[in-house]
């Protein structure tokens, strides 16, 4: 950036904007818990006090991101072209492994997701709440569209449930399928033990396809 102090609406646009990328690029290096507002500001170039007048806290800061991550992977699932003819549990199936993989080539979208609740919903003024809600409640909304896309079958109501059982699988099967390195060396150790960790994308999928198939069945 060419100026040192923001003292426009664009130029205070822009640095919100640096403070978002720059948190970006340090959760391709480090999970979340380790992101800490002292390594943010360095990076970024600021004062943690300048930084403070963007972000109320280092969890607003990640609550932003979260929103813009879910947002950049929602415009993505629209581009994907309308499902053809199929069986709708084919068409649930295709529904589920577009879910799974394209989560799977956003770490930082799920690693995000699965601090939510007890990491970046914590330490924020419930004003930033609210604006958290409300956007969430919008990207449910769009992908509720993108369900009944794929399955016209489904109600809103079970496509909202098919939408909400995806996010919370996302969210638990991302921090059991990140093994710590102790426990890659005891898998390492005995394929037995081996076969017992969990692969992110086959539970995501499995888990949509299950539900899928479950809520068409009970109608």
């Amino acid at each position: 950036m060419t100026f040192q102090r923001a003292r426009t609406d664009e130029q205070r646009t822009q640095r919100r904007r640096q403070i978002l990328d720059t948190a970006a690029a340090m959760l391709t290096e480090m999970p979340v818990a380790r992101l800490s507002l002292n390594e943010l500001s360095r990076r970024v170039g600021l004062a943690k006090a300048n930084v403070l007048r963007y972000f109320e806290s280092r969890e607003a800061v990640l609550l932003d991101l979260l929103d813009a991550e879910i947002t950049d992977w929602i415009a993505e699932l629209e581009q994907v072209p309308r499902p053809g003819q199929g069986t709708p549990r084919e068409r649930g199936d295709h529904l589920a492994d577009l879910l799974a993989t394209s989560m799977a080539r956003r770490p930082v979208l799920c690693d995000l997701l699965s601090a939510q609740g007890a990491v970046l919903e914590q330490n924020i003024s419930a004003d930033a709440g609210i604006r958290h809600k409300r956007r969430a409640q919008q990207s449910l909304h769009a992908l509720v569209g993108l369900a009944r896309r794929h399955l016209p079958e489904l109600t809103s109501d079970d496509a909202a449930s098919l939408t909400e059982t995806t996010l919370l699988m996302a969210m638990t099967a991302w921090q059991c399928s990140r093994p710590s390195p102790e426990m890659l060396a005891a898998y390492a150790s005995d394929p037995e033990l081996a076969a017992m960790r969990l692969d992110f994308t086959d539970l995501v999928r499995r888990t949509t396809a299950v539900t899928a198939s479950g809520l068409l069945a009970r109608q």
